[in-house]
């Protein structure tokens, strides 16, 4: 029974899934129950913190409801510590691993090494300051870049390249990617993805902000779209029909004569390609930098991808890859196995194959969905863990004594307390610049703030 002692449950991954977990088991679990979560960052919340799009602030007030869990008296948050499952697992009842999908998918094609091509987690890192993507080299000098991928993490990156300065000032993109942003030549972006618009990965709210941002005009091939009758988008999923009408109202609808003007005046461009898959990033011979991407076009037969052999070259003189995450597959320990085809730990219900240990979030079903979507993921975990507990499936080993006797792997450990000094201090500088806040992008400057009790000397 739970109630033989104090039960631990310790989580690693301080993102949505960490937290959510957390959340249902303190609601649904015994009331001596309490979780741990670790993170190997000094800050917690993650993709909220790092992945979110600087501009969608919305998005980001779920950490006020993760800092209220936080604040319970049966939660403790441990930063700046990578601790292994195994050690874990000889410490708690349960362990949970929720600590995402940190590899990028690559493109796999000639010229995807040269000077000029960027992963999407990289570029996202960089603008959202991530300290080990600070001093990422970005080149900006060029006036084309080219996204591979038609997904919402796509449409975020070339948000952040064609944005006028003004609207990213009142976010909180990092200021060292402000700055360079500052000085940018980009004035247009393609947008490519392998299959068709009704394919496509983004959903509404992301292109309508890319449709309606200053300064900027859109282009949609109306071929893309004359194939859509009324009845066929009659036949479309909810979600998907509202897409789609969007798309086909944009690429063949009428423009007024304000709309018009506005198109004709703006300095920069977006234009997205369906039905292209790259096959080759060229370069100029003289610097070996990037000059193009050589794009195969496709035909789409029952949503499946069939190459054409037609080949067409897109000048350009930056590449994002932003195909897909996929977890790391080392790192588990024990008898956890990772399914190298999905990229996922695996599991039944957030399971994994080494009983008392468990998966949440992406690394449990892949890098996609929503943070509400994440939410009930994570119940679902938390729901198995507590099953097993209370049935007592779990190690037969739960006492633990105290996270002092946890061997932590960076030195320093960064409680909740602490991150909320390293809070304030953004907060207050972001203030200052008309920001909501002003991250820090050094490690070590964050655990110099973590270890002063008096937030005037911030």
């Amino acid at each position: 029974m739970l109630s033989r002692s104090l039960h631990r449950v310790a989580i690693i991954g301080g993102g949505p899934a960490g937290f959510y977990t957390a959340q249902h088991l303190l609601k649904k679990g015994p009331c001596d129950l309490h979780v741990d979560i670790y993170d190997q960052s000094p800050t917690p919340f993650g993709l909220v913190r790092y992945g979110v799009a600087p501009h969608h602030q919305d998005v980001k007030n779920v950490t006020k409801q993760f800092s209220e869990l936080a604040r319970s008296d049966r939660f403790s948050f441990i930063g700046n510590c990578a601790d292994s499952v195994d050690t874990l697992a000889n410490q708690y009842g349960a362990v949970v691993v929720a600590c995402g999908a940190s590899e990028d998918r690559k493109l796999n094609i000639p010229g995807e090494g040269l000077s000029g091509v960027l992963s999407a987690r990289e570029f996202v890192g960089w603008y959202n300051g991530v300290p080990e993507n600070r001093d990422l080299l970005v080149d900006l000098s060029g006036d084309t870049a080219v996204i591979c991928g038609l997904g919402n993490v796509a449409l975020d990156v070339a948000t952040m390249l064609l944005a006028p300065i003004p609207f990213l000032e009142s976010t909180d993109i990092a200021e060292h990617a402000l700055a360079q942003l500052r000085r940018s030549n980009i004035k247009k972006v393609f947008l490519a993805g392998r299959r068709g618009p009704l394919q496509a990965a983004f959903t509404i709210k992301e292109v309508k902000e890319l449709i309606r941002l200053a300064d900027c005009r859109h282009v949609l091939n109306p071929a893309d779209f004359e194939q859509f009758s009324d009845a066929d988008l009659a036949t479309l999923a909810r979600p998907r029909k509202r897409l789609t009408k969007l798309l086909c109202d944009t690429a063949l609808g009428k423009l007024s004569a304000a709309e018009s003007q506005r198109r004709q005046q703006a300095s920069k461009e977006w234009e997205m390609l369906f039905r292209r898959s790259p096959v080759e990033i060229l370069s100029s011979h003289d610097d070996g930098k990037v000059s193009g991407v050589k794009m195969e076009v496709n035909d789409v037969e029952d949503g499946r991808v069939v190459p054409t052999g037609c080949y067409e070259h897109i000048p350009c003189n930056m590449v994002v890859r932003s195909i897909g995450y996929r977890a790391s597959p080392l790192g588990y320990g024990g008898d956890v196995e990772f399914d190298e085809e999905r990229g996922v730990l695996r599991n039944q219900a957030g399971r994994t194959t080494q009983p008392g240990v468990y998966c949440s979030g992406w690394i449990k079903k892949g890098p996609s969905g929503t943070i509400a979507e994440t939410m009930h993921d994570a119940m679902e975990t938390a729901e198995s863990v507590l099953e097993d507990l209370a049935e007592d499936c779990g190690p037969t080993n739960p006492l633990f004594k105290s996270p002092t006797d946890i061997p932590y792997g960076n030195g320093q450990v960064v409680c909740f307390d602490d991150w909320e000094r390293i809070n304030e201090a953004e907060v207050k500088r972001g203030r200052a610049v008309g920001k909501p806040r002003e991250k820090i992008v050094n490690r070590d400057e964050m655990l110099s703030i973590a270890r002063v009790k008096d937030s005037r000397l911030f």
